[in-house]
């Protein structure tokens, strides 16, 4: 273990970890005792194979501990409790530690990058980048974190307490976390969501991202005045406006998330007015930041009041910004500065609401539509039939003539859009993204729904985002966009966008469909094509990646993708979804927030402004990848093909386990019928139910097959140079690499003898092997994650802690499986859950 790591994290926690035997609660000394003796029989029974039954009740027999089921489970569950308030605990020292982890000068900060493009006297040129490039990261409301806010508040306040070594103060939120709940006992509601997630808006992003900016303002030697682009960074917004599968997401929820994000910016903005008003005292300037101070009150509790939009209290900051320079020798200013890039960025919306909704919701909604004029059989129509029938439709939406209410809904949510707009301005909600879009009938069902909601203006103040996820709708995105780019109305739509056109890419479902290596080259070909079209068009492309936090769903190490990506693949901004715990762990706290906006911002701007330095794939590189990806993709097809893989699914992993976790309010499937489709089956329950059983399926499975078979075809040495060439390759690899670290087949070995799915589990666990020697040829490597220390002890210290919730979900399942002590059914799936929730947050980026 390396001695930074040891010093600042292990050490630490296991010293602060000994504090929990002497809190004063009932029984805890017996627990905490008794943990380490559970853990270590789970590590050494489990290296021996043997079955999660057998190693809990040698555990018991031993120990001459109570035979009672009643005793056991309650120990059991004492046992997860304990292990829930240890993760909490590591990660607020892990948080604590991030600065001597990781190191905010380094490379990929703005530090780093500043001087670099100083010593290569790139200053000029890199402005230039910065003057029209953009980060937006889009903080989505999906279902991986299990932490309700008031866990998330201990543990902001035990990370300032580690970072003083204040251990009466650490010993006091110990106690106050042991007395307090670990996950909702309720179900949030999109609104619930929302709400938590403004938390983070609020306390971190509200202060961070200006601050950034400002530093780049200065760096350059600009103003607040001079500096033009405060799109530099953005935030989006899903909760409340992301309807797709989640039928409690209305026009009505849509609305009140909007007026809560304004709601939260307004009362930022009066906290932070106050404290210039105890500076601004001078003569003049003061009573004008009073009133600047009045105004925003009124706005916020008076509607009809005080300022109507940013911009009027843009102006009046810049006017006293103007006095302080000519009549108080500029006092201050810096203080308004800052005041003034929030407001500038952040308006009166805080973050953008996007939209979302499938687009065979859309397709049901015009069918319903051309049926009330007469027209029947719209669904099934050729693309190009449903494209003119669409363009040609003519209503007003006010007094649509159906009486449906998928059709009534739809129609209230783009109203909305245009209440949200006048309201919070057009930053606040202007994406409509359409997801499963495989047709322009797709963009143009969305496109002609806003057109007929904004036919009273000259314009649609909308960016229609079609969202391509499946392997197929991949290939074949390039094509769509040709066509929808040549539709002279939506070409005059895009003239009035600036000529903009943003399209998303869903790393989750597609990987889900084709696998790890598949989804992922597949999503840089479709970029290459998408790039390649939409220059032919004179079009703007702008990327739009749907990532969630472990490299199956696109996660990983992110910002070296963006570095790594070449001339081939437009790099005008870098979007990205954020979620789940991927939003605590890598934006929870300002430092990290800081550092991760500053690697993707470097990571985004790098490629243009030091061009020639970084690695180009050639054709021949290319094709490889090409063959590399397609060998990956059929081993992937035929496990999922499997006649075991979905009975295996349903049956042996937590998967039905998560309708039941009260951590988000959308369902785990697209469709309610009955019986589990693949195809409806959201990507996190998929990816989180291998996670859980640490099988990690998604995030490798195939690559060491591909591997290997090139390897036997003679690649072996193009394959060992494109890795010590390319970092997009190098990153491909190291990011299944940490797939693989996580992976640990002995909790499940025991399912090798199975008779229903012992043959099942060992093909797995052949690829599992096959992965790890592949890669580690490849690499180079002796070990997986090496090359990254850091990471590599984190994990391994993680793991080592949720053992114990591993070898209990482990041993649920399997006497729910065996249909034995039905008397304890409940009991077992308890167990499932509890233990889920524990094992879900310690892993941090496992869904």
């Amino acid at each position: 273990m390396s001695s930074v790591f040891q010093q600042a994290v292990a050490t630490r926690y296991h010293i602060y970890n000994s504090l929990f035997l002497n809190l004063p609660f009932d029984k805890i000394y017996h627990t905490g005792t008794l943990l380490p003796f559970l853990q270590q029989y789970a590590k050494e029974g489990f290296q021996k194979g043997f079955d999660p039954v057998r190693i809990v009740s040698r555990f018991f027999r031993d120990f001459n501990l109570k035979t009672s089921g009643d005793y056991q489970f309650d120990l059991l569950f004492r046992f997860i409790q304990y292990v829930e308030r240890q993760v909490v605990l590591f990660d607020s020292i892990e948080d604590a530690a991030f600065d001597r982890l990781n190191n905010p000068t380094g490379s990929g900060t703005l530090a780093s990058l500043f001087t670099r493009a100083s010593d290569q006297n790139k200053m000029e040129k890199l402005r230039e980048k910065m003057e029209s490039f953009s980060v937006r990261v889009v903080l989505t409301a999906h279902p991986t974190q299990f932490y309700p806010g008031t866990v998330l508040g201990i543990i902001n306040d035990l990370e300032q307490a580690i970072r003083k070594d204040d251990l009466t103060e650490i010993n006091l939120l110990l106690q106050q976390l042991g007395k307090t709940p670990v996950f909702n006992r309720e179900k949030p509601t999109p609104y619930d969501e929302a709400v938590s997630l403004c938390w983070y808006l609020e306390n971190v992003f509200y202060d961070v991202v200006p601050e950034i900016t400002g530093r780049v303002i200065a760096a350059f030697n600009e103003t607040t005045q001079t500096w033009k682009n405060f799109d530099l960074l953005r935030i989006g917004f899903w909760p409340g406006g992301d309807r797709d599968g989640n039928p409690y997401v209305t026009h009505d929820v849509t609305l009140r998330v909007a007026a809560r994000l304004k709601e939260t910016v307004l009362k930022c903005y009066y906290r932070d007015l106050r404290q210039l008003r105890r500076r601004l005292t001078f003569r003049d300037v003061y009573s004008m930041i009073t009133e600047a101070e009045r105004n925003v009150y009124e706005t916020l509790y008076y509607p009809g009041k005080g300022y109507k939009t940013a911009t009027e209290l843009i102006e009046r900051l810049q006017f006293i910004r103007k006095l302080l320079i000519q009549e108080h020798n500029g006092l201050f200013v810096d203080l308004l500065d800052r005041f003034i890039i929030k407001v500038k960025m952040f308006g009166f919306f805080l973050a953008g609401m996007d939209i979302r909704q499938n687009s065979r919701e859309h397709l049901l909604v015009w069918d319903e539509l051309f049926k009330s004029q007469g027209i029947n059989g719209f669904l099934h129509k050729t693309d190009d039939e449903k494209t003119r029938l669409l363009l040609n439709a003519s209503f007003h939406t006010e007094d649509a003539p159906v009486n449906h209410a998928l059709v009534q809904e739809t129609l209230a949510t783009f109203r909305a859009i245009g209440q949200i707009q006048e309201q919070n301005g057009e930053e606040a909600c202007h994406r409509y993204i359409i997801s499963n879009c495989s047709s322009v009938a797709d963009v143009i069902a969305v496109f002609q729904l806003a057109r007929l909601t904004f036919r009273k203006i000259s314009s649609v103040p909308l960016d229609v985002v079609p969202l391509f996820e499946s392997i197929d709708d991949l290939a074949h995105a390039g094509s769509i966009m040709d066509k929808l780019y040549q539709i002279p109305e939506y070409r005059k739509h895009l003239a009035v966008r600036q000529h903009r056109q943003t399209i998303m890419l869903g790393f989750s479902d597609g990987t889900k469909d084709g696998g790890y290596l598949r989804a992922n080259w597949s999503i840089f070909r479709a970029k290459e094509e998408l790039t390649r079209i939409s220059r032919k068009h004179g079009i703007r492309v702008i990327f739009f990646d749907g990532r969630g936090g472990p490299p199956a769903r696109g996660g990983g190490n992110t910002h070296d993708f963006y570095a790594s990506l070449g001339k081939s693949i437009e790099n005008h901004e870098v979007q990205i979804t954020i979620q789940g715990q991927t939003i605590s762990s890598n934006f929870g706290k300002p430092a990290n927030c800081r550092y991760n906006l500053e690697q993707l911002l470097s990571a985004g701007v790098e490629g243009d402004v030091f061009s020639g330095e970084a690695y180009q794939l050639t054709d021949s590189d290319k094709k490889l990848l090409d063959t590399l990806a397609e060998e990956a993709y059929r081993a992937y097809l035929k496990l999922k093909n499997h006649r075991k893989f979905t009975a295996y699914l349903e049956k042996v992993t937590p998967l039905k386990f998560f309708a039941e976790t009260n951590i988000a309010s959308r369902p785990v499937k697209r469709n309610a019928s009955a019986g589990l489709r693949l195809e409806d089956l959201r990507a996190i329950p998929f990816v989180g139910s291998w996670a859980l059983m640490k099988q990690n399926i998604p995030g490798f499975y195939g690559v060491g097959t591909a591997l290997k078979k090139l390897r036997g075809q003679g690649k072996s040495a193009q394959l060992k140079r494109l890795y010590r060439q390319s970092l997009f390759f190098r990153t491909l690899l190291s990011n299944s690499m940490m797939s693989l670290a996580k992976t640990y087949y002995p909790a499940t070995q025991y399912l090798s003898r199975d008779r229903e799915f012992g043959t099942f589990w060992k093909k797995m666990y052949g690829e599992y092997k096959i992965s790890c020697s592949e890669l580690l040829d490849v690499t180079g490597l002796k070990m997986l994650m090496e090359d990254k220390p850091l990471n590599r002890e984190s994990v391994e210290l993680r793991e080592q802690i949720m053992l114990p919730l591993i070898l209990i979900q482990q041993y649920a399942l399997q006497q729910l499986r065996r249909g034995t002590g039905k008397n304890y059914a409940d009991h077992y799936r308890k167990l499932v859950l509890r233990s889920m929730f524990g094992i879900i947050n310690a892993s941090r980026n496992s869904a």
